[in-house]
C-alpha cells in the first residue's frame, strides 16, 4: 500500500515534467523528470501516506460525478466497446471483468530490454487509450507493472515500478488527470504463465491498466 500511495503522488509531479520529441512531436517524459520520479519513490518522504478513498474524494470534489445504478454499467459497457475498437490489432488484449476492465500491455512491444522508457512505436497506442480515459472521466487509473522472474527480486521490483511509472506519466502528459492514477509494481510476484518457458517469461513482462468506475 505504502509504495502505490508513494506513486500516486510522484506521478502528479512527473507530468510537468513532460517534453515534446522533436522527431515524433509526441510528449514524453524528461530524463530530468523521470529521475525526480524515482528519486521521490525512494526517499519515501513525499507526506501522509493516504487512504483508499482519497482518489475517489479528490476527483468528485473536483466536480467530476460519480457513477451510480445502473450508469455504473452502462458506462463501463461503453468504456470497453471504445478500447476494443481503438485497440483492435495492437497486440493490447482488453479484459471485462464485473464492472472493470483490465488492459494487457505486453513488454515487448512497450519497452525495449530492460528499459523503462516507452518505446516511440508504442505512443500511438496509448494515445488512443488517453482519448478514451479523457471522454469518460468517472473511472479510476491503476497501473500495474511486472515481470518475469529473471534477475533479482529487487531489479525486477524495481524495473516493473519504474515501467508502470512511464506508462502513467505518459497518459497523464496526453491531458488524463492525474488525480485518477495509483501505480503498483509488482516485481515478479504475480505471474500469469511459467517462468520455465521463454513463451511464458514473455506473458509475464507486462504492464496492466485497471480501470475502475469511479462510485
Amino acid at each position: 500500500m505504502k509504495k502505490t500511495v508513494l506513486a500516486v503522488v510522484a506521478v502528479a509531479f512527473a507530468v510537468a515534467g513532460c517534453t515534446t520529441d522533436p522527431y515524433t512531436g509526441q510528449q514524453k517524459v524528461s530524463n530530468t523528470a523521470g529521475g525526480a520520479v524515482l528519486g521521490g519513490l525512494a526517499g519515501a518522504a513525499l507526506g501522509t501516506l493516504a487512504g483508499g478513498n482519497d482518489r475517489r474524494n479528490a476527483l468528485i470534489g473536483a466536480g467530476i460525478g460519480a457513477l451510480a445504478g445502473g450508469a455504473v454499467g452502462s458506462v463501463m459497457d461503453r468504456n470497453e466497446a471504445e478500447l476494443r475498437a481503438q485497440l483492435q490489432g495492437t497486440g493490447v488484449s482488453v479484459t471485462r471483468v464485473g464492472n472493470q476492465i483490465v488492459l494487457n500491455m505486453p513488454s515487448d512491444i512497450t519497452f525495449n530490454v530492460d528499459q523503462d522508457a516507452v518505446k516511440a512505436d508504442f505512443y500511438p497506442v496509448l494515445n488512443s487509450v488517453a482519448l478514451v480515459l479523457k471522454k469518460y472521466k468517472s473511472t479510476l487509473v491503476d497501473v500495474y507493472g511486472h515481470t518475469d522472474s529473471t534477475g533479482s527480486e529487487q531489479h525486477n521490483f524495481d524495473l516493473s515500478q519504474r515501467r508502470a511509472i512511464s506508462v502513467a506519466n505518459y497518459l497523464g502528459s496526453q491531458g488524463v488527470d492525474s488525480r485518477r492514477f495509483a501505480v503498483t509494481g509488482f516485481g515478479e510476484t504475480r505471474p500469469i504463465a511459467s517462468n520455465d518457458t521463454k513463451e511464458g517469461r514473455a506473458k509475464n513482462r507486462r504492464v496492466e491498466i485497471q480501470l475502475s468506475p469511479l462510485t
